[in-house]
């Protein structure tokens, strides 16, 4: 069975397992201290573009999303999503376990646009029974998002703003954010992302790493005993060089964007197969993610050879599916894939 269904199938790259075993002996402080740690600090600082940002190391996204969310909000304010949102859809509840609701905006696309989040604030604000309802005090938003869409510049921009003048933080999740930086369509850099966010973070988990998620604090307001928060969030891992170690290799020369565009590439050879026999896709999507509508008799014929993730019934006879390519896809296992698209 060839899989497709996610992009963390595959454990890490080679020369993230080398750079572990290479360093396994030395002797280091624990809980993020190291050198390791430090030296991927400053690459990612670096990329940024912000010199002055915090940078943390988690080990997962749930954990990344619910540290931050947690340690923004006040106790009677909600977190603002898409109605896809992962923190909406796929966290078990995680964000309302730490006591804070997400009010959702509706979306098709998995995108909210700046104008959903001011409607939503002046409607908030507007109500005279305002403080008997949940307040809305962060916003939170995915690039490239569940639907594999992605944010354009002007979009963040527009975002940004509203939240700036609300005074809302704008919070990223970056789980896949290497796929969408080396996206087809995209106009947004790591530069950009910190300049419009307030907090983002990088994905390691999905691009590369073993586990690792870089969180990156911007806005100097939300930088105080933000360690804190990870420790009570059981975040703080006692041998931290493991995650610094990763991202240290993953940035230090450009390996990142490397394999997230090899990614895309496959991806791209995937979405122009289903695209040359004549089938439309549910979402417009230019990353590692791919969302075609075929046929149910279609799908159980390349379901004997290939895994992939049943998205959503379209009608009787169609229905959307995900074909998901990561860091570590073989060129030689699409080919093979898009001989059989052929086929169908």
């Amino acid at each position: 069975m060839i899989r497709f269904e996610c992009d963390y199938t595959e454990g890490a790259h080679a020369r993230i397992m080398k750079r572990l075993m290479d360093t396994n002996e030395e002797q280091t402080p624990g809980y993020g201290m190291d050198e390791h740690c430090e030296r991927a600090r400053a690459y990612i600082r670096k990329a940024c573009q912000a010199e002055n940002a915090d940078v943390h190391f988690l080990v997962g996204g749930t954990q990344a999303n619910t540290t931050i969310i947690a340690s923004i909000l006040r106790p009677h304010q909600g977190a603002v999503a898409a109605s896809t949102g992962h923190i909406a859809v796929h966290e078990t509840g995680a964000i309302e376990a730490t006591g804070h609701k997400v009010l959702t905006l509706p979306s098709d696309d998995g995108k909210i646009k700046a104008e959903q989040v001011k409607e939503l604030y002046d409607a908030h604000w507007n109500d005279v029974t305002h403080e008997h309802m949940v307040q809305p005090g962060l916003v939170y938003i995915s690039h490239p998002t569940e639907n594999g869409t992605t944010y354009s510049k002007s979009e963040l921009e527009a975002i940004s703003k509203v939240c700036r003048e609300c005074g809302m933080p704008l919070v990223m999740d970056g789980a896949r954010l290497g796929y969408g930086l080396t996206a087809k369509d995209s106009d947004l850099s790591l530069a950009d992302i910190a300049r419009l966010c307030d907090v983002f973070y990088i994905g390691g988990t999905k691009v590369g790493a073993l586990m690792g998620e870089a969180v990156v604090i911007v806005n100097d307001a939300l930088k105080k005993d933000f360690r804190y928060s990870i420790k009570q969030h059981g975040g703080m891992l006692a041998k931290g060089r493991l995650l610094g170690i990763q991202f240290e290799t993953l940035f230090e020369d450009g390996l990142y964007y490397e394999i997230s565009q090899h990614a895309v590439d496959m991806a791209m050879m995937i979405r122009e197969a289903f695209a040359e026999q004549g089938f439309s896709f549910r979402y417009d999507s230019m990353t590692n993610q791919q969302f075609p509508i075929l046929p149910n008799e279609a799908l159980l014929k390349l379901s004997e050879k290939y895994s992939f993730s049943h998205w959503e019934k379209v009608d009787a006879e169609n229905s959307a599916v995900r074909f998901c390519t990561s860091w570590a896809t073989k060129k030689e296992n699409v080919e093979m894939l898009i001989k059989d698209i052929k086929a169908l």
